[in-house]
Parts: structure tokens; sequence; C-alpha cells
């Protein structure tokens, strides 16, 4: 009897199958690598975006409005009679300037009223004067007319400011 010499024959291997399997790992690399640089940036837009973008805004110079010197008395105090005093006013534009100088009987009278009501003791300090200065803008931005805007003063400048 004839031996059967049977051998199972095993499939071989193709290179295919390999390569198959290199392409497919690049691929998913390469599919995550692209997902995770679109991910992060999307996170770095949006967190942009969250804070308030830097736009360029065109600067305008400051508008100034020079008002003529007050002298006023003062509060019986200590020895201080009077005060005599410079202001400049900076407001947002020139329509605020052409405002302020159609009222300026209106504007004097505010300020005037308000300066002839201090103690010299008051308006000695840094602390007063800043006080001061934020009771003349208070005062300023009060609509002069019923219905009209109200004034916007960014700041009051004492350009000269005397004490006797």
């Amino acid at each position: 009897m004839a031996q059967e010499v049977t051998k199972e024959v095993q499939p071989q291997k193709s290179k295919k199958g390999l390569i198959l399997i290199a392409v497919g790992v690049v691929l998913v690399l390469a599919l995550g690598g692209g997902a995770a640089y679109w991910y992060f940036s999307q996170k770095s837009h949006v967190e942009h975006e969250g804070k308030p973008k830097e736009e360029k805004v065109e600067v305008k110079d400051p508008v100034f409005v020079k008002l003529e010197t007050f002298t006023v008395n003062l509060q019986p105090d200590a020895e201080a009679q009077y005060l005599q005093v410079d202001l400049t006013l900076q407001v947002e534009d020139q329509a605020q300037a052409d405002s302020i100088t159609k009222h300026m009987p209106s504007v004097r009278n505010r300020i005037l009223m308000l300066l002839s009501g201090k103690k010299s003791s008051e308006l000695l300090t840094i602390e007063g004067k800043q006080a001061l200065t934020k009771e003349i803008i208070n005062q300023l931005s009060q609509p002069f007319n019923k219905g009209a805007k109200p004034l916007v003063i960014n700041d009051v400048f004492f350009t000269s400011f005397v004490i006797q």
C-alpha cells in the first residue's frame, strides 16, 4: 500500500495584505492628525472670538472747551476768602463742544453755584480737587433742556487754581 502523503496546503500570505494594512494604518494616522489639527485650530479660534477683537479704531483728537476764569467767594473758613480758577473741559466731539458754547450762561451758572458752596479746606487737597472734578462733570452732564441729550464730559482740567 502506498502511503498517501497528505500535505496540508497552507495558503501563502501575500504581500498585498501587508501593503493594505500599512496603507490603512497610514490613512488612520493621517485622518487622526488632520482631525486633531482641525480641533485645536477651532478651539484656538473660539478662544480668540471670546475675547474682544482688537479693532482698528480711529483715534480721535480730544476736543477741549476752555472756559473763562471763575472767581467766587468761598464759604467762611479760616483765612481764605475767594477762589479763582480756570477750567478746560474735555468732551467727546465737536458737537458736544458746540452745545456747551451754545449753553454757556447755564454752564457758568452751574459751575459758579457749585464753587461758591465750597470751603477752602475742602479744595486744598488733591482729593478735594478730584471730588470737585466729579461734581462738575455731574452738574454739566445733566441736560440743559427737557428732552435734550445729556452732555458727555470726559474730564475737567484745572489750568489755574488760586485760593486766597
